[in-house]
């Protein structure tokens, strides 16, 4: 399934409209902390979709029943441009386990690259529901390499979350023929249609690593 939430008008609207504009991009701050408001966004979509479990609290006049979220949460991140989104994510999901994988793309001469990844911090997944955030996606190569890289550390998970703010028709085109269709959704906050011959997302937004901390 995939949900694509810039289609319905809300303030999140304005925030992937903040991203976009070369001229707020020149704030650093303001790109990191506006893709931490999206992904605080997506956390509230997301969690509308997990499974839940009635809970009574106690407070100082009787007991409240109220129903709590019963999944048992990773949160991964592609670094370095995830990170501010995983924040986001991380101020909603506050109790979630983490995972990061360093993947990049590895140049020829020729133009061409293939991604390769590099480091990996895991825990276990096997039963649990994953949520993959990055927030570009592009040919979708590097989020299928992580999730992999995921599983196989980590064990398969009851379900995954792909959460990007940016996508490429594309890039959702080859993440939904590569991932596990049954247990797979995909969250995005806008989809182009266009890549360039260096894999960039047109209109995109530039590099979000770059743009949330500096040229590399």
């Amino acid at each position: 399934m995939i949900h694509i939430l810039s289609k319905g008008n809300s303030v999140f609207n304005k925030f992937i409209a903040q991203i976009r504009d070369r001229e707020v991009q020149r704030d650093s701050m303001r790109f990191r902390r506006n893709l931490e408001r999206i992904g605080e966004v997506m956390s509230y979509e997301i969690s509308r979709s997990l499974n839940y479990k009635t809970h009574v609290v106690e407070t100082p006049l009787g007991e409240a029943s109220i129903e709590l979220i019963s999944d048992k949460i990773v949160l991964a991140t592609i670094l370095r441009a995830g990170l501010p989104l995983h924040q986001g994510f991380l101020n909603y999901f506050d109790d979630a386990e983490s995972a990061f994988v360093s993947a990049y793309r590895k140049s020829s001469k020729d133009g061409s690259f293939k991604v390769k990844v590099e480091y990996i911090s895991n825990c276990n997944l096997e039963g649990k529901t994953l949520i993959l955030v990055d927030p570009m996606l592009a040919t979708g190569t590097s989020l299928v390499l992580a999730y992999e890289a995921l599983i196989a550390k980590g064990g398969e998970p009851e379900h995954t979350h792909i959460a990007s703010v940016i996508a490429s028709e594309q890039g959702v085109d080859y993440v939904t023929r590569h991932l596990p269709s049954r247990k797979t959704t995909l969250w995005l906050g806008a989809v182009d249609a266009e890549l360039t011959s260096r894999s960039y997302i047109v209109p995109g937004i530039g590099d979000a690593g770059d743009l949330a901390f500096g040229e590399k």
